[in-house]
């Protein structure tokens, strides 16, 4: 059996990126571990979920927690950066936070984990962050280093299929135009279209053609939306998320994908499926 260690940059991002992946790895007897940079300082809660006075950085590492609970993770660290807020925001200039963080102690950090856990295969996000958070970028530099550092082969960008995202909209047409008839609520909609615009404009994810994994988890996508829903200040149950049919959200996250660092693959050469071998 390997070691999984899955790096992320803020809680929640672990459930909707890898939430399928770390699962079936636990669940096929692999050790799993998550590392997060940041304790989602930044976040938005959700109305009427904080105690008074309870700040929301407790509350997120709590439903980290909860969150690796129900995937059965076996292990939870945080680097001990500060949220870095959207690109753009002051919240960039914090000295504390992990978009200002020296790369290379930042790494050193994050090597001693791999070392202790002796991991085997590494996830990162891709070198754009996914859609240009500062935090995601920063997860990507840190944990490229890190693992030459700790001497780990085996590293997976995390991503998104742009191509995929444009073809499921196009297939899910029908639910923009039913959507005055109460199929979905305006604000799921409009979210689903500002994520296939971005998709459009290359903001969004990674091209079919560089991505060399792509690892089934529709067998535990009910799994990855309960630890999902353990995030509770960021993802209520209205949110975009839940409002999806079940047969939408299985098509849009029952499939993880993967930029392996050190390869590629040839076009018409079929997706890697397994991070493992």
């Amino acid at each position: 059996m390997a070691t999984l260690l899955c790096f992320h940059a803020h809680p929640d991002d672990e459930s909707i990126a890898t939430g399928g992946l770390m699962t079936i790895a636990k669940r096929d007897g692999h050790q799993v571990v998550l590392v997060v940079a940041t304790r989602g300082e930044q976040g938005e809660p959700e109305p009427g979920v904080l105690n008074d006075g309870e700040p929301l950085w407790e509350r997120r590492v709590v439903e980290t927690h909860q969150a690796a609970e129900i995937m059965g993770l076996d292990r939870v660290e945080f680097l001990g950066y500060e949220d870095s807020g959207m690109i753009g925001e002051p919240t960039n200039e914090n000295p504390l936070c992990f978009w200002q963080a020296d790369v290379e102690e930042a790494s050193q950090r994050l090597a001693a984990i791999l070392r202790e856990v002796d991991a085997d295969v590494l996830t990162i996000y891709d070198s754009h962050g996914g859609y240009g958070h500062p935090d995601h970028i920063q997860v990507h530099r840190v944990g490229k280093r890190a693992a030459e550092i700790a001497g780990v082969d085996r590293v997976f960008q995390s991503t998104m299929n742009r191509d995929r995202i444009m073809k499921q909209m196009a297939e899910n047409a029908s639910l923009f135009e039913n959507e005055v008839e109460g199929e979905l609520e305006g604000e799921t909609v409009e979210q689903m279209r500002k994520r296939a615009e971005a998709a459009d404009r290359g903001e969004f994810g990674s091209p079919e053609a560089v991505i060399t994994h792509a690892v089934d988890v529709a067998d535990v996508v009910d799994v990855k939306k309960a630890a999902m829903a353990a995030h509770r200040s960021q993802i209520g149950p209205d949110s975009f998320f839940f409002k999806m049919p079940d047969e939408v959200f299985a098509a849009a996250f029952g499939t993880e994908w993967f930029i392996a660092l050190e390869s590629s693959r040839a076009e018409g050469e079929p997706f890697g499926t397994s991070l493992f071998v």
